[in-house]
């Protein structure tokens, strides 16, 4: 009996040791399960009360370069509001190649800007592929830094940071945590005529953008939060096709250093900071003017104008706080200050600031609803005039995301 109960003790031991060196049929085909495919996004809606004015089309953001330049120019104030434009949906593809794994992203959301302005619409973030250490297309310029973007439900974000998602061909030596990422960006500029903006003689200058810009950034990562640095640095030309007044041909070079950092101020709080200085990178900025202003010349120089780079200052400082498993609070503050040239306007935007605190709660998994009060000023260039906005916002969000796996042997 006794010999029996041992020999039965020792086949369980041996099958015991059997399933541990060679899993199941079921764990293998778990293991060998390889991603192909996730669909993700949200369904948001936002709800709000501005106590100001903002031009039309940006009523549910705040945006200081989008506040009136005079009084009541978007008159009349205090209007509710009600927006879905913030409403995201996403894929990423996942591809065994001989070369490695490439990686794909498409992105769009519903906030529609430029020549949609003020409708929701289907808006391209991302049209991005990846290979190794390489990447192309539209994706975050490496000169910003999307994790200092804040815990808010403000979609805009705050005035002084660098944001700019853009057509790149970009090189990554470094990758993980402590990462060095190049790029080649699509160029672009904007301009700003000014006082001179009637003038005839201007209306024949062309941009001309003969290189792409060229974009770096540094992270160093560490225990406690990370440390990036991001440069960037631009060629822009403007050329004067009509030869009959004064030739206001001209080129400027752009550039920018932006510092910013995630620091863990222990297991609950995270203050995410970043300090931008430079001159004509106004449209990586999130919210900012005109990167070439006019300039005027002594009486009697031949052209009587040029243009310029702006230089410009933005900062960005804020603090999340995760209260507990089903409380979160943001609250920082942000600010840009544009140099303005002698020959802009004196309405022209001169400085904008940010700031915004809020709570949000998370009843369920994948489900968010939050209170937030926003502000935002703009100062303009010469004639005295400031003004500010004030928001109330609620919030409704749900995370939805869904994963398909193949067998690697397929």
């Amino acid at each position: 009996m006794k010999r029996e109960k041992l020999l039965s003790i020792s086949l369980l031991m041996f099958a015991a040791c059997m399933i541990l060196a060679h899993p199941s049929k079921a764990q293998d085909k778990t293991d060998e399960k390889q991603k192909t495919m996730d669909i993700y996004g949200f369904i948001m809606m936002d709800a709000g009360y501005n106590a100001n004015q903002i031009e039309p089309n940006w009523y549910d953001v705040v945006r200081p370069t989008k506040l009136p330049a005079f009084k009541n120019q978007y008159a009349p104030d205090g209007n509710f509001y009600f927006s879905v434009r913030q409403t995201r949906l996403g894929f990423k593809n996942y591809f065994q190649t001989p070369l490695g794994e490439l990686k794909t992203q498409f992105e769009f959301e519903m906030f529609g800007t430029g020549v949609d302005a003020g409708q929701t619409t289907i808006r391209l973030r991302h049209a991005y592929a990846e290979l190794g250490k390489f990447g192309v297309g539209q994706y975050w310029s490496p000169f910003m830094d999307i994790d200092v973007f804040p815990n808010t439900v403000e979609y805009w974000g705050p005035t002084g940071m660098a944001f700019f998602r853009n057509i790149q061909v970009r090189y990554m030596p470094i990758q993980g945590p402590t990462r060095l990422t190049i790029a080649l960006e699509r160029p672009g500029a904007s301009a700003d005529q000014g006082v001179y903006a009637s003038h005839i003689e201007l209306g024949n200058v062309k941009p001309k953008f003969p290189v792409p810009d060229l974009s770096a950034e540094y992270r160093q990562a560490f225990k406690w939060g990370y440390v990036e640095l991001a440069g960037i640095v631009r060629y822009m030309k403007w050329e004067d096709l009509d030869s009959t007044g004064p030739n206001l041909s001209g080129d400027a070079v752009g550039w920018g250093l932006n510092l910013s950092t995630n620091i863990n101020l222990g297991k609950k709080v995270v203050f995410r900071g970043s300090v931008l200085y430079g001159e004509g990178v106004e449209n990586y900025m999130n919210d900012a003017p005109v990167d070439v202003g006019i300039k005027t010349l002594a009486p009697g120089s031949n052209p009587p104008i040029k243009g310029v780079a702006l230089p410009l200052l933005g900062v960005v400082s804020f603090f999340d706080i995760n209260w507990n498993d089903k409380f979160s609070s943001s609250i920082g503050y942000s600010m840009i200050d544009i140099h303005n040239s002698n020959g802009q306007e004196a309405s022209a935007f001169k400085q904008g600031n940010y700031a915004i605190g809020n709570l949000m709660w998370y009843p369920v998994k994948n489900a968010m609803m939050g209170v937030e009060f926003q502000w935002g000023d703009r100062h303009n260039y010469t004639d005295g005039w400031t003004t500010s906005i004030s928001k109330v916002q609620f919030s409704f969000k749900y995370n939805f995301s869904q994963s398909f796996y193949k067998n690697s042997k397929d």
